[in-house]
């Protein structure tokens, strides 16, 4: 991989991996849609990638908070995301030799939908969610890790309609993106999908990544929850509107 591609690619992680250690969610959305946007990577390349980011993302924002963890609801969540990741991957590697095309496009309409997803409002729930609920959450987020590494929309959606403290639900879904990240990247080398160059870009990656969580935990931004919400969703309606007119 060339200095040229090497260094947006940095510096999009490094954007991503601040507004995920703020918010809880995104860095998938973010780095996967504006890599493809501007044709740094493939897409499958890009989920390596981003799946090493987020379980180190996962561990320098989780070390410390543990006990302010759902590890009960973790756990449901994740029990149903692990197997449908696999679906999600079958997908990918269908898509991405047939299909790249739509691939694009699907992947531009699911960061839209992300983005509308984030600006709803609905009311807190009295109490928390059934188990049930949590486990089918989590099997289309599995879909979508799978293909996409981009587990967060119905998750972010979920979690935030609980009745939970705030820094509860940001570490149970980082958390939770950690889990998923550990075997997305099992199934893709049990597959033979990984490559010393990913790995290699990934390892460069690290630095900057434990950099900007730091930052992100030391230095939130002086904004609203509200504010942070309408900030990620004219973001992601830019990338996503990108993608979907560059593929129409």
């Amino acid at each position: 991989m060339d200095l040229m591609t090497l260094l947006p690619f940095i510096a999009i992680i490094a954007f991503a991996t601040y507004v995920q250690t703020v918010t809880g969610f995104a860095l998938g959305m973010i780095v996967m849609g504006a890599v493809t946007t501007f044709d740094l990577v493939p897409i499958a390349f890009t989920s390596v990638v981003i799946s090493a980011v987020t379980f180190i993302n996962g561990l320098v924002a989780v070390k410390g908070n543990v006990q302010a963890l759902d590890i009960k609801r973790v756990m449901i969540t994740s029990a149903g995301m692990f197997p449908a990741i696999l679906v999600g991957l079958l997908l990918l590697d269908y898509m991405s030799a047939e299909l790249n095309h739509i691939l694009q496009l699907l992947l531009g309409a699911t960061i839209i939908g992300a983005g509308l997803m984030i600006m709803l409002k609905p009311d807190p729930l009295a109490k928390p969610s059934s188990g049930f609920t949590f486990a089918g959450s989590g099997a289309l987020a599995g879909v979508m890790a799978g293909m996409f590494s981009m587990a967060g929309p119905p998750l972010v959606y979920l979690f935030y309609r609980q009745p939970f403290e705030i820094k509860t639900i940001r570490l149970c879904l980082v958390t939770i993106f950690l889990l998923s990240s550990v075997m997305r990247t099992g199934m893709v080398g049990a597959q033979g999908g990984l490559t010393w160059e990913m790995g290699i870009f990934s390892v460069l990656c690290i630095p900057m990544v434990t950099l900007f969580t730091w930052i992100g935990k030391r230095y939130p931004p002086p904004l609203s929850a509200n504010n942070m919400r309408r900030a990620a969703f004219f973001l992601l309606i830019l990338i996503g509107a990108s993608l979907v007119i560059k593929n129409l």
